[in-house]
């Protein structure tokens, strides 16, 4: 695989989950306001639905991040650990990219589950 397609894969590893949820929870977050506003009871939205929708795409999106950094991980695997140059970077980068992605995972999850489960606005 070319160096550029490794850099690609890397760089997509260690920021596409972070830019995934920092996009699910600002959006969400739009969501509900707009769901717990007049003109989004005139809108007759689903916000439970929406909500599930963006943590699945959102899920997605880190899934593929940990899948690019893990391609990125294994086409440098006979890269010694602390190699210099553009090498031992991307498998650095690799390796936090894959315990990272976890973890955006984990809070995309929890994100989704939070903002379905308890709404602001429900009517009790």
């Amino acid at each position: 695989m070319s160096r550029a397609r490794l850099e690609l894969l890397q760089w997509f590893g260690l920021f596409g989950g972070a830019l995934a949820w920092t996009v699910q929870h600002v959006v969400g977050y739009g969501i509900s306001d707009a769901g717990c506003s007049v003109a989004g009871t005139q809108w007759d939205l689903d916000v439970a639905a929406l909500q599930t929708a963006l943590a699945l795409a959102a899920g997605t999106v880190v899934v593929l991040a940990w899948a690019a950094a893990f391609l990125a991980y294994r086409e440098t695997r006979v890269v010694d650990e602390y190699a210099p140059g553009p090498s031992g970077r991307i498998r650095f980068f690799a390796q936090a990219a894959l315990l990272g992605n976890v973890l955006f995972l984990v809070i995309v999850v929890l994100d989704g589950v939070s903002s379905v489960y308890h709404l602001p606005c429900r009517p009790s």
